[in-house]
């Protein structure tokens, strides 16, 4: 037999428990598991295999306004650079950051077929194409360098990879996350991005803030496929524990239709939106099997008319079957009703936690602050290196002549170096960038650039000094980075909220509007104060002339949201004027989705001018407008026909081109036009100049890329445009020909005046001298002033500061005339309608912050300032 080995007494092998050691290696196989593959960072918001395929495509260029690539490339790279783990695993996670009903913000932008909500599989990688989408350049990857956040070794040590990325939004609440890991899940809802926002800034503000005034502003989650949320007690626990039950229901109608077969119509239950990731086809055959089956009842026939457009599912009852009952089996035994089991469970420094919402706010708003110190530093030292240059470039030049005789007197480049080091007193960096200056650089304009940079350059440092040794300055630009990428990337919510009224009844309910107002039952009484609140926003200051109307006579209503309305005068409730000489600032209503902008009392012989954002002009006949029938019409009730739908096919395909004014031809007697543009151009051109306008439409203002017209009014000369900026400026111009010379349609607009980085234009008005105008700030501070008030100014000018704000963060958000037959609405952010008389702002010079209006509420603001008026042209 041969001898064996003794290899127990030479201290090679350990004597190992085997429950120990099974124990700790499943533990150390669960921790990979957990942390590298199925719970999101509390930073960004990602898993590691997401991470990495936005990081390989940022490394591949593939930005938004660079062409598709295909998937299968960015595929190969993901897999051969930073995840060596199966090619289908890291396209199904590609896929659905490009699907729209999966992601309530989609990262990816994609060209082809990535499925359905019908659970069709998206194309094979190598048909389907994508990019970085806008969002998921600019809030996760624009800032991504080695100075912001670390980088690690990928798996063969080949590459560097980020730990994280620098995101700017918290993706992690913005999309939501699902994943099961080893022993523990992960179920992230998404929310809306201008309410996590809105939350972010007023942790910012006030880190103490209560849980009931957070969840006001971030009222619950915003699912991409819309639905309704039946009862909020699952979101407080879900924001308060981590963990919690949310019902959400599929939104519902039930309206008469016409059967297929047969002249009698019937009752259809119509379904337009699902909850959140319900398969709609594999819903729609539940149904099937279970009307087969007898557990419900009353259905004759499903139909799914979905297109392009949108979901709609048609369940056809039978007749004398009751519609609730129906939909009240769907509800229980389907999907049209299902929770959503929320866990908040994210990687918080390597380790799975169960946070709060406070918490993950919390925790995303101290990466960020970290993150932008880094940057900030980063920036900090390139500029004071670039500075550094520039001081001895300048130097050099300043003494020229000796300058060049060193370089002439010395033999070579290393002398020459020491000589300027020693002489001139300069670094050995410096030294080295003026013997690498070109000759160009000593001409006197070149010199004039230099100093130029180097003037910049130091206001940036100090600037970056003052962010970095100022937290509160810093905590200022963390907020207005957050408020850009919400007027940016912000939409309206689509889930809705409802809260039962009693157990054991039916739901009836109020959509709680994007910024957090509380939820109310609609009562019948309610629905009719509502209407009354509309009707009175819509009529402004009234027909109040009593008139005997004729057969050609006509009322036309343009609403804030684009719709336009026409019907008859008989129709028009027409309010008895209101003598009184103040009147308190009013709130007319609520959760408002339009009012009236303008109401015309004209006839039907007479034609709209619609200007578009592109500076195009359009004809609209009034005569081809729908006539409401009915004498219980109200201007505001029924949205009426969208403007858009009433242009020529080439505007209506554009979905970037609204209306931007609404003008009779022949109103008044006016004689010219003013345009403005969105960067500060004006134009003054003839009314007969759009006289005759054809389908074709005619282009008045030639603009340059980014540029758009904002605003057109009508004038003639002797009068004055009034131009008002987000920071408060003002300027006066004359409309004469020294001042606003007439130009013909088709050319450029001249400069008005020049705007700051952080200003733009928010309108203006043409006023006689003796008129008044009315300015309103997003904090609520409204100012009356008078055109007198104003120095002339010429176009080009700076124009006057009119208008001081107690808050450095507050801007100017609208200007209108001062007439007293117009009725001043302000939108606010949490959807309310105000209404501000005339009377109610005193009168102001050009100093001073104007009046507050106190009925705003807690961090609400002001988002519009609209005239809405009653033209008489009969």
């Amino acid at each position: 037999m041969a001898k064996q080995l003794s290899i127990l007494s030479s201290g090679q092998v350990i004597s190992t428990a085997l429950h120990t050691e099974m124990q700790q290696s499943y533990l150390e196989y669960a921790m990979s598991v957990i942390v590298g593959r199925a719970l999101p960072d509390v930073r960004d918001g990602l898993k590691p295999v997401h991470r990495r395929i936005l990081y390989a495509m940022h490394e591949l260029g593939l930005t938004p306004d660079r062409p598709y690539r295909k998937c299968a490339r960015v595929v190969g790279d993901v897999l051969g650079k930073y995840h060596p783990h199966g090619d289908q695993a890291v396209y199904d996670a590609l896929v659905r950051m490009v699907q729209t009903f999966s992601s309530r913000y989609p990262l990816l932008a994609g060209h082809g077929n990535f499925g359905s909500i019908d659970n069709d599989p998206p194309a094979a990688m190598r048909y389907t194409e994508t990019r970085l989408s806008a969002i998921g350049q600019e809030g996760l990857l624009g800032d991504i360098s080695e100075a912001t956040v670390n980088f690690v070794s990928n798996f063969d040590n080949s590459q560097q990879e980020p730990v994280v990325l620098p995101a700017k939004l918290p993706v992690v609440l913005l999309n939501g996350c699902s994943g099961i890991a080893v022993g523990m899940a992960t179920n992230i809802p998404p929310h809306n991005l201008n309410e996590v926002v809105d939350g972010l800034i007023a942790l910012i503000d006030c880190p103490t803030l209560s849980d009931e005034q957070l969840f006001k502003l971030i009222p619950g989650p915003d699912f991409p496929t819309g639905g309704e949320i039946v009862d909020n007690e699952g979101i407080y626990t879900a924001y308060t524990t981590g963990r919690g039950t949310i019902p959400v229901r599929g939104i519902t109608a039930i309206e008469e239709i016409e059967r297929s077969r047969g002249r009698h119509r019937r009752n259809a239950i119509i379904v337009t939106e699902l909850p959140f990731q319900v398969n709609k086809s594999a819903w729609i055959e539940k149904i099937a099997d279970l009307v087969n089956e007898g557990r419900i009842s009353g259905v004759a026939d499903i139909r799914d008319e979905s297109d392009r457009d949108g979901m709609r599912v048609v369940i056809e009852l039978k007749r004398e079957t009751d519609p609730e009952i129906v939909r009240e089996q769907l509800y229980q035994h389907t999907a049209l009703q299902s929770n959503f089991g929320a866990i908040l469970l994210v990687l918080v420094n390597g380790e799975p936690r169960q946070l709060t919402l406070r918490e993950i706010l919390q925790e995303f708003l101290g990466f960020r602050e970290e993150t932008l110190t880094k940057e900030y530093s980063q920036e900090l030292r390139e500029t004071e290196n670039r500075l550094h240059i520039l001081s001895g470039s300048l130097l050099a030049l300043t003494n020229l002549d000796r300058t060049i005789a060193i370089l002439r007197d010395s033999p070579d480049g290393t002398q020459a170096k020491m000589r300027l080091q020693t002489e001139l007193d300069l670094s050995d960096r410096q030294a080295e960038a003026i013997l690498a200056m070109p000759l160009r650089r000593l001409t006197g304009l070149e010199r004039q650039k230099l100093q130029a940079e180097l003037d910049q350059l130091t206001q940036r440092q100090q600037e970056l000094q003052k962010l970095l040794s100022d937290r509160h300055e810093l905590l200022k630009a963390l907020k207005k980075d957050l408020r850009a990428l919400k007027r940016k990337y912000g939409d309206e919510r689509r889930t809705r909220i409802i809260a039962p009224k009693n157990v054991g009844q039916k739901m009836v309910a109020a959509q709680i509007s994007s910024e957090g107002t509380k939820s109310q039952n609609l009562t019948t009484e309610k629905k009719s104060a509502g209407k009354q609140a509309k009707t009175t926003a819509a009529a402004g200051a009234g027909l109040a002339l009593d008139v005997a109307f004729k057969p050609e006579d006509t009322v036309v209503e343009f609403t804030y949201r684009g719709y336009v309305k026409r019907f008859s005068p008989q129709n028009f409730e027409r309010p008895k004027p209101d003598n009184s000489a103040t009147k308190d600032i009013e709130v007319i209503g609520k959760a408002i989705d339009d009012f009236s902008r303008q109401i015309y009392l004209t006839r039907t012989d007479k034609t709209v001018v619609v200007f578009t954002r592109t500076g195009k002009a359009y004809p609209l006949n009034l005569r081809d407008l729908q006539l409401t029938n009915g004498r219980s019409s109200k201007p505001i009730e029924g949205r009426g026909t969208p403007l858009i739908t009433l242009l020529p096919n080439s505007v209506q395909g554009d979905p970037n081109i609204i209306a931007t004014q609404l003008l009779l031809s022949d109103q008044t007697n006016a004689t010219d036009l003013v345009l403005l543009t969105k960067r500060g151009r004006i134009k003054r051109i003839s009314v007969e100049q759009i006289s005759n306008l054809s389908n074709r439409g005619l282009t008045v203002v030639k603009l340059k890329d980014g540029d758009e017209l904002l605003s057109v009014n009508l004038t003639k000369p002797g009068e004055f445009v009034i131009l008002a900026t987000s920071g408060g400026r003002l300027l006066r111009l004359e409309v004469s020909d020294d001042h606003l010379p007439m130009m013909s349609y088709g050319t450029q607009a001249q400069q008005a005046l020049r705007l700051g980085k952080q200003e733009s234009l928010v309108g203006f008005v043409t006023l006689n001298e003796a008129d008044k105008f009315l300015l309103c700030t997003q904090d609520g501070w409204a100012k009356r002033m008078k055109v007198s008030s104003l120095r002339l100014a010429n176009p080009g000018d700076i124009g006057t500061q009119s208008l001081q704000f107690k808050n450095q963060t507050d801007t100017v958000v609208g200007i209108v005339p001062a007439v007293k037959t117009g009725e001043v609405i302000l939108v606010t952010s949490q959807d309310r309608l105000l209404n501000l008389p005339m009377n109610a702002v005193k009168l102001w010079e050009k100093d001073g912050s104007g009046d507050r209006i106190k009925i705003l509420q807690p961090h609400e603001q002001i988002v519009s300032l609209n005239l809405s008026m009653v033209v008489d042209e009969s």
